[in-house]
This record gives C-alpha cells, sequence and structure tokens, in this order.
C-alpha cells in the first residue's frame, strides 16, 4: 500500500517561529458564520470559523498547500484503485475528552452525502466509506477518483457520540429556515473550543489546552473573539481605534489610510474566488421580470447582451480602487482548467449589445430584479448598483434587491431568484468542483449551488466522468471541453477575480491565505 506523506512543518515556513507572546486576537469581518453545523454551508466565513473548532482529515494551510490535519497519510490503495485508504492521528480527543477514532469520520463522512448537505457534490461518486480498524478508513468510489483527497479539505469531523446525543445526526436543513442544536453548538478536535455563541454578534473561543498540534503549530492565539461589522466605517474605525485587532476585509476606499495608521499594516494577495452575476436561463418564464409568458434570458442573445454591457475595467477603478482582476469565466486562476484565453473573453461593447438585444426581440428592453448579498464580498452591492446603471444603457431596467446573505443565499438554494450575484471560491484547486455545484443538472447529488436552472444530461455525463478520468492529460482535455459548453451558453456573466486586503495590528505575524480563511493556529505575535 502506498501512501502520499506531506510534512506540516515544510508549508509553515515563516508562520512557524515561537511566539513571544499569546493572547487574546479580536477579530472582525462583514458577515457572521450561518451555521456551526459543519455540513449545512459551504461558505466562506461559514467554514473559517469552523476550522477554528473542528478539522478535516487534511487542510489547506496558511499557503494554500495540502498538509495532514486528522489524517497523517492518506493514498489509493496499491490492492483496489477505486479506494482510498486514510492513516487517521492517534492519541486526539474531541474538547469533551472523548477519543476521535474511523467511526467519527464514517458518520461525519456519511453524513455529509445526505440530501439536506451543502457538500454532497464533493462525495458525488462515493459509493462507501468503511471503518476498517480504529485508525484506518476507507473510501471506495465508482471509479479511480484521482483527486479525492482535495475534496476533502473543508469536510469537518464531527463526534458521532455528541451528535447522536444531541439529536444532531441530521445535517440541518438551512435553507427551510430549521434550527437546531448543531447550529448553534459545536463539538471538535480543533485548536479552540467554543465558549460563546450569539450569532450575528459575538462568538468566543479558547484554546483547546489538550490539541494534538500544540508543539508543531505556534499557538500564540489563546482566545478568539470573533464580532461580525456589516458597516465598513464602523469596521475600520474599531480597527483604527483598537477595538478589534484583525479585519479580513478592508475597504478600498480605506487601504491608504489603514496603512498609514501607526501600529496597523495592511497584508494584500489574490484570492482564489471569482463574482459573478447567474441567469435564470431554464424556466419557461420568470417570476421577476415585466415579461409575461416567456423568458428572456433564455435567449443567449440577451445574456450575451448583458455581459458585453458590463464594463468590468469601469468598476475595477471606480468601484475596486484598482482591487480586482477583471474576469471571463467562473474560475480563478489557482484552479486547474483555469484558461488565460477564456478568463480575458469578456469585452464591453454597448453597441454590439444593443443589436444582439434587438436580434432577440427585446430592443426595448425588460425589466428585472437583482439579488445582490450586501455583507458577504467587497463591494458586492456597490458592484450591483453599478452594474444597474451599465443594463440600463441596453435597455434591462434592473430593480436591485441587496440583502445580508443570510437572506440572501437561501433565494439561491431554494430557486427564487431569476438573476442574481455570487462569489465562488474553489478549496479543491480543480474545475470539477466548479462543474459540480454551478453547472451540473441540479438533483439529489449535485448542482445545490446552480441557480440557473441549466440542464445538459450529455454534458452532466462529462462532468461526473471527471471523478473517475486517471489520466491527467485526458481528464485536463474533458476539463476544456465542458468549460467550452459553459463559455458558450454564457450561463454566467463573470465580473471579476477578488484581491484580499487583511487589516491587522503589526504585531501580528501572518500570511494572507488565498482561501481566506484566517487559521489562528499559525498566527504567532512579535
Amino acid at each position: 500500500m502506498r501512501f502520499q506523506i506531506t510534512c506540516v512543518a515544510a508549508a509553515l515556513v515563516a508562520a512557524s517561529t515561537v511566539a513571544t507572546s499569546a493572547e487574546t486576537i479580536r477579530w472582525a469581518r462583514a458577515g457572521d458564520a450561518l451555521t456551526l453545523d459543519p455540513h449545512a454551508q459551504n461558505e466562506g466565513p461559514t467554514s473559517a470559523l469552523a476550522h477554528q473548532i473542528m478539522e478535516p482529515l487534511v487542510m489547506r494551510d496558511m499557503t494554500g498547500a495540502m498538509v495532514p490535519a486528522l489524517s497523517t497519510e492518506w493514498g489509493p490503495s496499491e490492492a483496489n484503485p477505486n479506494v482510498w485508504v486514510f492513516k487517521l492521528r492517534e492519541g486526539v480527543t474531541f474538547h469533551d475528552g472523548s477519543e476521535f477514532d474511523s467511526e467519527d469520520v464514517k458518520f461525519s463522512l456519511d453524513r455529509a452525502m445526505t440530501p439536506d448537505s451543502d457538500y454532497k457534490e464533493l462525495l458525488a461518486s462515493v459509493v462507501d466509506v468503511r471503518a476498517t480498524d480504529k485508525y484506518t478508513v476507507e473510501i471506495e468510489t465508482n471509479g479511480p477518483n484521482p483527486i479525492m483527497a482535495n475534496n476533502l479539505t473543508n469536510m469537518f469531523i464531527m463526534d458521532k457520540g455528541w451528535a447522536e446525543a444531541n439529536n444532531a445526526v441530521k445535517v440541518q436543513d438551512y435553507e427551510g429556515g430549521e434550527t437546531t442544536f448543531a447550529a448553534t453548538n459545536a463539538m471538535g478536535t480543533g485548536p479552540y473550543k467554543l465558549v460563546s455563541r450569539e450569532p450575528d454578534v459575538r462568538t468566543v473561543l479558547a484554546i483547546n489546552e489538550n490539541y494534538w498540534g500544540t508543539d508543531e503549530f505556534p499557538m500564540a492565539v489563546t482566545e478568539i473573539v470573533y464580532t461580525p461589522i456589516q458597516n465598513k466605517a464602523t469596521r475600520v474605525a474599531a480597527l483604527l481605534s483598537g477595538e478589534v485587532d484583525f479585519i479580513q476585509d478592508v475597504p478600498v476606499q480605506d487601504l491608504d489610510r489603514v496603512a498609514s495608521a501607526e501600529g496597523l499594516d495592511v497584508r494584500t494577495a489574490p484570492q482564489n474566488r471569482v463574482i459573478f452575476f447567474g441567469m435564470n436561463v431554464g424556466d419557461a418564464d420568470l417570476a421577476n421580470d415585466n415579461v409575461d409568458g416567456s423568458n428572456p434570458l433564455a435567449d443567449l442573445r440577451v445574456r450575451q447582451a448583458m455581459s458585453m454591457a458590463i464594463n468590468r475595467d469601469a468598476i475595477k477603478q471606480v468601484v475596486m480602487r484598482g482591487q480586482s482582476a477583471p474576469a471571463g469565466m467562473i474560475s480563478p486562476p489557482f484552479v486547474n482548467g483555469w484558461n488565460a484565453d477564456m478568463d480575458g473573453s469578456s469585452g464591453t461593447d454597448v453597441d454590439k449589445a444593443k443589436a444582439l438585444m434587438a436580434d432577440a426581440g427585446h430592443g426595448d428592453g425588460f425589466s428585472i430584479t437583482l439579488n445582490c448579498p450586501n455583507d458577504r464580498y467587497i463591494n458586492d452591492e456597490a458592484i450591483c448598483q453599478a452594474a444597474v446603471g451599465m443594463l440600463a444603457q441596453i435597455g434591462v431596467e434592473v430593480n436591485l434587491d441587496a440583502k445580508p446573505k443570510a437572506q440572501h443565499f437561501p433565494l439561491i438554494n431554494t430557486l427564487e431568484t431569476d438573476f442574481y450575484m455570487l462569489g465562488w471560491g474553489v478549496p479543491t484547486y480543480d474545475s470539477e468542483y466548479i462543474f459540480n455545484f454551478l453547472v451540473h443538472t441540479r438533483d439529489d447529488k449535485y448542482g445545490s449551488w446552480n441557480g440557473t436552472r441549466f440542464s445538459n444530461p450529455d454534458l452532466d455525463a462529462k462532468i461526473e466522468a471527471l471523478a473517475s478520468e486517471t489520466n491527467l492529460p485526458n481528464r485536463d482535455a474533458m476539463i476544456n471541453e465542458i468549460w467550452q459548453v459553459v463559455q458558450a451558453e454564457q450561463l454566467y456573466i463573470p465580473i471579476h477575480h477578488q484581491v484580499l486586503n487583511w487589516g491587522m495590528r503589526s504585531n501580528v505575524q501572518t500570511v494572507v491565505a488565498p482561501d481566506d480563511a484566517a487559521k489562528f493556529k499559525y498566527f504567532s505575535f512579535n
């Protein structure tokens, strides 16, 4: 049996120095985690908070490298290429002292494959999870899966006994408005324990004194006080006044102000995330437009015209103050399958857009509602406001409806929006993740974030085949074929790739993680 073995120390580099102090870090960002149920919402800030409390089998460190977490060794079985074998870390305990073992892993992965899970697409090729002994887990897939380990970096492991004792076996139905014990409580093996939780107000975590990685990581942060602050000016004021120590989303208009403040730094890096608009291309009629009996977005010419009306360079310069990279595809450059030509394909041409609208029979335009979050992405509502004016130039009258993400995301998941903003990060660094969630027909295993209603059975088959194609050149060619269809159909209107700007006290030592997840066990102070 052959395993891939990765050393944590090799990936830490600068963050691995011994801390000179240990202290509380007061952390703020625009929005809160949506839930503490680790499988209910596949959403960045939700996963970022979960990473402090719970752990996956393998994870991404602060540089984006895959490193061991609850599994120390992993790889395909030489006896059966359809099976991945994970050797588990021994001697690990949950925060309540109960022992971690393979039954917890099997329980958690089985749970993550159920209908209400927002992570089921990552396990769509799995046919069985087996706890073969106390510290060995086998994951059998429908054909060899070359990237199974990549799919597990945000797949958090729960305490089976805790879940059973607290009626938390079932995943929270977040979109259905369900509230469960696991939504507001958490039991993990992670570096920090949950002390208190007031959703949208304050979450307090304390160091796990029995953490298995105490001697492997700086562990300089002994307490985390997490406060969501939606208002940009208030968030910056809190950092400038010393009320908070670290904010993940410095508003672009305040970058110079924060960077020039004594004792504060701004750290910047490109993010593994793209921002775009989704459109309902599949329904015969729309609920949120003024065209009776037909769907203007079902016409490719209308979708192309709307994309051409968006001036991405203007959004970059005016709205984002230069802190974005215009996009032509819904894949970040970090991702296998990203194509420079495709990413540069979106151009602004209002005259051509008007001609396409006229050809489609909508020369007089139409009105439609655009659903947008106002506390999730950098300048999300401002981007939507800019798009309103740009689309008006081709006769598309947009009624903007901006809401907090907790109300916005369910509109996509329950298919109650026809035109919406979404941002997508790719923790697997592979296009299959994008296709499984955003392109595949929505069913009980795929497409949970595909609000476009797009369905192409032939393309679905190609997407599913990626999970068992081990010839990597062939697989890359398949990925490119799928992208060609996605691009030709103009399923989405790409806007830009985000740039991360973290603001913090100058004595905080960290790198900016491309997934925008601050994993505080890596932080230190000078």
